[in-house]
């Protein structure tokens, strides 16, 4: 059966509809949009469902502010895997919902790990969501009725995921677990790419010699702001290989710059060519690093303990079913082993986990063995031993 919507391309629906959401105590969102062509991304469609029913908000014929007004409420907003929809409606109206129940995230707190939607739908409510085109132009207007009932279908059941998953949260007692990971979520910086940081973003930008860098990071500065300026896609501007060619090259005029890998003649022609070799010129002015709390500049002294306590995490994650990249990613380990007194181990449901074995750890009163059965165990010392013979 085909889920019923309610069609919505004018602002004063979607006010009714954002003063309807200021007295339910929660509703469910999805978004459909595209960033294939731009540089930012275009939102199509938004799909919202209040009790029951379900509203498809043609986002392109909507003002920003009128959408922004839909989350000006203190209902919870149940999603799925919402980082992308989080971010893309901060871009296009300012706004996004505060409060968020993802069921996603919520899974990984009863054994799920990484659940599409519709494996999730499957699983919990043995439902079967209708496939739909993956490759579908949600900006082609009209849409079908096909593409606008599989879009309704994105949020027809997150309710009653909401209510099942929010049940087995609580009977495992980890509720407040799972919404201090969604808050996190929430919290999450949603703006674009710092220009003067691209150049970390490029393929192979570790290979680059130390001369080399300030070249890459002004002339991926370059590109970056001419893809923001011209909204469309960075590799438009100007692809990885060339700007790894001209990094590697640092050519000095016209001639040298067309003999760089990856520049071609679009690269050559009216201005690009001089704002390319300007580019060039003040990167050679330029000394750029990596940045210091980067996970592959990590201390080498402290890898051994960092694969250590990776093991371990994925030990307690695999025995409480709980997603390990929730738990802790290598990243949040290297940042508990510099010592941040606010690293995410050290504080909230992941130090009520494992904060305490982490400390005895590091400390060396604790280590790790093989408890016979595959696994692993953690070992604590006796008051006058320790484990650092």
């Amino acid at each position: 059966m085909k889920t019923t919507y309610r069609w919505v391309d004018e602002d004063h629906s979607v006010l009714a509809l954002a003063e309807r959401l200021r007295a339910v105590p929660n509703y469910a969102i999805d978004t459909e949009f595209h960033r294939e062509k731009t540089y930012f991304p275009q939102l199509a469609l938004i799909q919202i469902r209040v009790e029951d029913d379900t509203y498809l908000l043609d986002a392109p014929h909507l003002s920003a502010s009128a959408v922004a007004d839909l989350f000006k409420n203190s209902a919870v907003a149940i999603v799925h895997a919402a980082q992308q929809d989080l971010e893309i409606l901060s871009l296009a109206c300012g706004a996004k919902p505060e409060l968020i129940f993802d069921t996603q995230i919520a899974a990984g707190f009863i054994g799920y790990s990484t659940p599409s939607l519709a494996s999730l739908v499957q699983r919990e409510l043995e439902i079967s969501l209708p496939k739909g085109d993956r490759l579908t132009d949600w900006l082609r207007r009209p849409l079908t009725s096909d593409q606008c009932s599989y879009a309704a279908s994105d949020v027809e059941h997150l309710h009653d995921l909401y209510r099942v998953i929010s049940l087995q949260l609580q009977e495992l007692q980890r509720e407040s677990w799972a919404l201090d990971a969604c808050a996190e979520l929430v919290k999450r910086p949603t703006q674009p790419v710092d220009p003067a940081m691209a150049w970390l973003r490029m393929k192979d930008a570790r290979t680059l010699k130390p001369k080399s860098r300030g070249v890459a990071q002004s002339v991926a500065q370059w590109r970056e702001e001419r893809a923001q300026k011209l909204d469309v896609p960075v590799r438009q501007v100007l692809p990885d290989l060339a700007l790894l060619g001209i990094s590697q090259k640092s050519p000095q005029n016209h001639d040298e710059l067309s003999q760089c890998r990856g520049v071609d003649g679009r690269h050559l022609k009216g201005t690009i060519a001089s704002e390319i070799l300007a580019a060039v010129n003040r990167g050679r002015e330029v000394t750029a690093e990596f940045p210091v709390n980067d996970v592959e500049d990590f201390d080498r002294d402290l890898r051994p303990a960092a694969t250590l306590i990776s093991a371990w995490i994925s030990e307690v994650a695999g025995k409480t079913s709980i997603e390990t990249a929730l738990l802790a990613t290598r990243a949040d380990i290297i940042d508990y082993l510099r010592g941040n007194s606010h690293a995410r181990l050290r504080i909230g449901w992941r130090a009520e986990i494992i904060g305490s074995d982490l400390d005895d750890l590091r400390e060396g009163t604790a280590g790790i063995s093989f408890d016979g059965k595959g696994g692993l165990r953690l070992v604590r010392a006796a008051p006058e031993e320790n484990f650092e013979h």
